[in-house]
């Protein structure tokens, strides 16, 4: 036997160790198909994940700072903000088109929100899901069509 037919072999012993490692005694196997479509959907959330980190970084750090605390009395934290984790919808007509949630008391801050209009429903959905599952928040994710439906788009 030649020695890529022994590292082909022991390579596939490690993947099927890997994978019945992963397996709970009782639980059916997944299918090859259902593990391609979890695979699917992380890489497409670790898009996601990253595409909302780059719009923060490129958009909100001046304000809310890399690490979404803000300037006290200036800029408001995004850490546990009821903004933040509330209501995606409310949040997303506060950042596109500056229509103030109710649940935020006016004059607490001098400064205003600016409005973020050019974003596509993809792109707010990215940086909402990455400000409410960063800075210690661990809201749900939001899809673009729930923005989209909130833009009344």
């Amino acid at each position: 036997m030649s020695t890529r037919n022994v590292l082909a072999i022991l390579l596939l012993a490690a993947a099927i160790a890997a994978c019945s490692a992963k397996k709970k005694p009782g639980e059916p196997q997944a299918s090859a198909g259902a593990s391609a479509a979890t695979a699917a959907a992380a890489t497409a959330s670790d898009a996601a994940a990253e595409v909302g980190a780059r719009i923060y970084s490129g958009n909100c750090v001046p304000c809310h700072q890399q690490n979404g605390v803000g300037i006290p009395s200036v800029y408001p934290s995004l850490a546990g903000s009821s903004v933040v984790l509330g209501d995606p919808a409310q949040l997303a007509r506060w950042v596109i088109k500056g229509q103030r949630p109710p649940s935020m008391s006016a004059g607490r801050y001098p400064t205003q929100m600016l409005q973020f209009g050019w974003m596509k429903p993809a792109d707010a959905a990215a940086l909402f899901s990455y400000v409410r599952s960063n800075f210690g928040n661990s809201a749900a994710p939001v899809d673009a069509a729930a923005v989209a439906k909130a833009l009344g788009q």
